[in-house]
């Protein structure tokens, strides 16, 4: 797969890390979140907690390869991985006994990316 060339060699390095986790472990969802990351920042998605709330069960892993807004309530407890979070939305999710990943943190618990559902 290509890498769409950035400016920012942060971004491309967590690109290509991510793309290699999925080659090296199998999971095609980690390959999916690499090619939706390299697209362009003006299709990046924002998210509301009401969104996450109104397709997830108790105990699931969300992936949003975007922002992740505080608008709406979080009723039940989720694992979310995302670009970036607004601080209210740190605050309710952790409030509900949530946890806010980086994209790093949930490769390293979760290689396979089993039960991992990507939202965009």
């Amino acid at each position: 797969m290509k890498i769409a060339t950035r400016t920012d060699p942060n971004k491309t390095s967590l690109i290509r890390s991510i793309n290699q986790a999925g080659i090296k472990n199998n999971a095609n969802i980690w390959r999916r979140l690499s090619k939706e990351l390299s697209s362009a920042n003006r299709r990046r998605v924002a998210i509301n907690l009401s969104q996450i709330n109104r397709v997830s069960s108790p105990e699931d892993v969300i992936v949003v390869p975007g922002k992740i807004l505080g608008a709406g309530m979080l009723k039940h407890k989720l694992s979310i991985a995302a670009e970036s979070f607004s601080e209210s939305a740190k605050e309710k999710i952790l409030s509900v006994g949530g946890q806010c990943l980086s994209f790093e943190e949930l490769i390293k618990t979760n290689p396979k990316g089993t039960n991992v559902r990507l939202m965009k």
